[in-house]
């Protein structure tokens, strides 16, 4: 296993975490509605948690942790329209976006898992995939939110 894939690898999950963090926390501040503020928070706090999981790997591993956002364009674009439907108060269209976003994160750490787990030990696999089940967790109660409005 080389230490530069492996270091590769977990930033990979820190900027998608980075990119977790600062639009949840714009959505937060720019969100009206109470409980969609109090969802974006918790979304936050889970991305703060795996970040810090993940920072603390890629320190023993002596890799230079990833800074800022920008994996991809897509949460860019995914944050502009969250701000966008914010700005309009559209519950729908504010769920849809973030739903796009979270399945963006999944499909990351999906990959990860499907991909790269000869540059992981199974310590950072167990971790990653608990990291997996928290994002997966968030995605689905986006989801929930965003199907409960569909249906009334």
């Amino acid at each position: 296993m080389e230490n530069n894939k492996t270091i590769e690898v977990l930033n990979s999950l820190i900027t998608i975490n980075n990119e977790r963090i600062e639009g949840y926390e714009t959505a937060s501040k720019e969100s009206k509605e109470q409980d969609l503020k109090s969802l974006f928070t918790d979304f936050t706090s889970t991305s703060q948690k795996c970040k810090q999981e993940l920072v603390i790997e890629v320190t023993k591993l002596g890799g230079k942790i990833a800074e800022g956002t920008m994996i991809s364009g897509k949460f860019f674009r995914v944050w502009m329209d969250v701000k966008a439907a914010l700005t309009g108060n559209d519950r729908k269209a504010i769920l849809d976006s973030c739903e796009y976003g979270e399945d963006t994160a999944v499909n990351a750490y999906n990959e990860v898992l499907k991909n790269n787990l000869n540059d992981i030990t199974t310590e950072q696999q167990s971790m990653i995939r608990a990291q997996y089940h928290l994002i997966v967790a968030d995605h689905n109660k986006v989801k929930s939110l965003r199907d409960a409005l569909v249906s009334a």
